[in-house]
């Protein structure tokens, strides 16, 4: 009996084994969400995932107000909704995306169950098995894993500090078509990076447009973070600079929060009725009463402020991991980010950061190893991601405090034996000195 056959589920033979469809069998947990029940522990301190702090939300306004929101409007909150989405928050919408200057028609306007499904859904129109689609190297490990279903091969380009290196992006593509392969589509989030907190400079924008638009290429801009920047900046989408040629991704869970997973998309014409067929078939119809929540608190609540306590209080807990980091482990190299939720740590050579993750949690401190953003787990074993959105500041520190003390644990074991691993990693960030 082959392996695949051993396979266990639960305490016996998976009797379904041989019925599943091929795709089925690329289906792994991510390396993010199986540390959530180890995370989750009282006495661990978390700088794995990025769950939003709502500590700041008015959760006693938002019931009353939800309440009200249900007596009136219960009838249709409750009900099956349009696939398209709720036709007032379609409205609503370009509001919030005109802080960013993005100009957005409501017609053009997809809601979803999260961002994260509106990226399920174009792979899901674009891809066949075995098609390209370009990311960032590293890029968001909830969208490689998206693209592992679809069976996608992805293809990662470079990115130092100012984001995705046009000159890599160009080189990759003509490789590619030299070798009669298309590429579907670009996948990049241009503005507080997940994983490495960077954002793609003003300059490379147009030249990124550029290159895609001469070869074809559809880009799908997945802009989480874009209103989360520390001192209110935010940068040109490149949805402005190309409205035909960009999906622009947007989320309502960083920015308010996440538990009503609604998300939206804004696409060229053609697409957006691709992206409504799609969702219908696969949901029906977003969550209504997410969308009238959503909604009302947009009607009712000063959002435009939140958003400002919010880049305030990430302000803070980013300072409080980067002085942690300055403290304790000067050993490593970061980026400082100027928004989001990360920071992108590199280790000091022969440390392996996913072989270095049990010994971590056995100190009470988690994070998520390089490797999680890197299509098949290829790269990245030089590299952690911290999470500063959640911990309060004392627990950064704490948590950054117990990580040096497994580096320099694993460093003496490297002094003794050798490394464990060569720093091949794909696109590392070089910060510049003042960075570090």
């Amino acid at each position: 009996m082959t392996d695949d056959k051993q396979q266990v589920k639960g305490n016996r033979l998976d009797p379904w084994l041989d019925s599943y469809a091929a795709r089925a069998h690329g289906l792994r947990a991510s390396e993010t969400r199986s540390l959530f029940a180890v995370a989750s522990r009282p006495e661990v301190v978390s700088l794995a995932g990025g769950m939003p702090n709502l500590k700041g939300l008015p959760l006693d306004q938002l019931a009353e107000a939800t309440a009200r929101m249900i007596r009136k409007d219960g009838g249709r909150a409750l009900q099956y909704g349009n696939g398209q989405g709720l036709p007032r928050l379609r409205e609503q919408i370009p509001e919030v995306m005109a802080l960013e200057g993005v100009i957005a028609d409501p017609e053009d306007i997809v809601i979803t169950t999260g961002s994260q499904q509106a990226v399920d859904i174009i792979t899901e129109l674009f891809i066949d098995p075995g098609d390209v689609i370009l990311a960032e190297a590293p890029t968001y490990v909830g969208s490689l894993s998206i693209f592992s279903t679809y069976q996608a091969d992805v293809q990662q380009i470079p990115i130092d500090a100012d984001g995705v290196v046009p000159e890599a992006l160009e080189e990759r593509i003509d490789r590619l078509e030299r070798e009669g392969r298309s590429v579907k589509f670009f996948y990049c989030l241009p503005n507080f990076h997940n994983p490495a907190g960077v954002t793609l400079s003003e300059e490379r924008r147009p030249q990124v447009i550029e290159i895609c638009r001469r070869h074809h290429i559809l880009i799908i801009e997945d802009n989480p973070y874009g209103l989360l920047g520390f001192e209110g900046q935010t940068y040109t989408a490149l949805k402005t600079l190309a409205p035909n040629d960009v999906v622009y991704l947007g989320s309502f869970s960083k920015i308010f929060a996440p538990g009503y997973r609604v998300g939206w998309a804004v696409a060229p014409p053609p697409v957006r009725e691709k992206m409504k067929l799609a969702s219908e078939a696969a949901i029906l119809c977003p969550s209504s009463v997410g969308q009238y929540s959503i909604s009302m608190y947009l009607d009712r609540f000063d959002w435009r402020q939140q958003i400002e306590d919010f880049r305030g209080m990430y302000r803070g807990r980013r300072d409080a991991m980067v002085s942690a980091l300055e403290e304790f482990m000067p050993m490593c190299t970061w980026n400082v980010p100027d928004g989001g939720f990360y920071v992108w740590v590199g280790l000091p050579d022969g440390l392996d950061a996913k072989d270095m993750l049990p010994r971590a949690v056995t100190n009470l401190v988690a994070y998520v190893s390089g490797t999680a953003f890197y299509a098949g787990g290829r790269s990245g074993r030089d590299h952690v991601r911290l999470s500063f959105c959640y911990p309060e500041p004392v627990e950064i520190r704490e948590g950054v405090h117990r990580l040096s003390e497994v580096v320099l644990q694993d460093l003496e074991l490297v002094r003794l034996f050798g490394p464990t691993h060569s720093n091949d990693a794909v696109g590392v960030i070089a910060p510049a000195p003042d960075q570090i």
